[in-house]
């Protein structure tokens, strides 16, 4: 995820970062700019068609159509950020509970029990580590649970399956095992339920982000209105803007594809490019928090 100041916007103005449209678009405009050169040529020059004014009544066209298409954007963007901002409250709720599971364990568990804390230390950020790796499609090799000698049934999560869902069964058998050991009392496994429970509710909730697209249909229609807007407007405009026709079409191409391209990068927002949720990073604070606090 990009990290910027908002207040020094200027100093970014100029900057042109991995994850800026310009750079993705520039073969795309550039070749509008020479389809707009030529339109603007043909008619201009060799077909001289600045003496007809019928042809004049073109622009009337993208003016009437200017409006749907800037609706259709605005929804799209809209709904791709929400799709993005819910994937941040998930993850934000998976450090909360992770948080609120470490602070009552280390209420509850006594201080002699340090298999338990050690075991509950490990497992709670091997949770968010897994859960990245699963929503990136990634191999999951949990390296909290390579070296550990103390506990062989982190070395039975097999990686092939569903690791979140090993993990949080791993962690809701130790605490029911605890109960039935005396560890703790009814009362207090219902009152870890609702932390553990969470984690699976989460990666249920970050699972529908990641496997429903927007529909395809749906994404088409944008582009191919984009496609078909931007490669009409040098035909009319020509005639009242003349060759300044082709930097206006490559600056209004350029505006309207980058909304389309900002929307299909923020709507699976945990993927690995700059603008998605750094989910990794929020692993890595999970497990520095469960270090002070177990």
């Amino acid at each position: 995820m990009v990290s910027y100041n908002p207040k020094e916007w200027f100093k970014d103005i100029f900057r042109i970062h991995r994850a800026d449209t310009v750079r993705k678009l520039l073969p795309y405009i550039l070749l509008i700019c020479l389809y707009a050169t030529v339109v603007a040529y043909m008619e201009l020059e060799y077909w001289k068609l600045s003496t007809n004014n019928s042809l004049r009544n073109v622009p009337v066209m993208h003016g009437l159509l200017g409006f749907a298409i800037s609706m259709l954007l605005v929804f799209r963007t809209n709904t791709a950020y929400d799709r993005w901002w819910e994937g941040r409250k998930l993850w934000g709720s998976l450090v909360n509970n992770s948080r609120n599971l470490a602070i009552k364990l280390s209420a509850i568990l006594p201080v002699e029990e340090k298999g338990l804390r050690h075991f509950f230390r490990k497992i709670i950020p091997g949770y968010a580590f897994a859960l990245h790796k699963h929503l990136r499609k990634e191999e999951t090799r949990l390296s909290l649970f390579e070296d550990d000698q103390h506990e062989p049934v982190f070395k039975s999560i097999d990686h092939k399956k569903h690791v979140p869902n090993q993990i949080a069964l791993i962690m809701m058998q130790r605490v029911h095992k605890m109960h039935r050991d005396n560890l703790i009392s009814g009362e207090q496994l219902l009152f870890l339920n609702n932390e553990l429970q969470s984690f699976t509710e989460i990666c249920g909730a970050c699972e529908r982000i990641k496997n429903t697209p927007i529909p395809f249909s749906y994404s088409m229609f944008i582009k191919k209105f984009v496609f078909i807007y931007v490669m009409t407007l040098p035909l009319g405009y020509v005639f009242t803007l003349g060759y300044y026709v082709v930097p206006v079409v490559a600056f209004i191409f350029y505006v309207l594809a980058s909304l389309e391209l900002i929307a299909e990068e923020i709507e699976d927002p945990f993927g690995g490019d700059q603008n998605d949720i750094p989910t990794e990073l929020l692993a890595k604070n999970i497990e520095l928090h469960l270090s002070e606090i177990i």
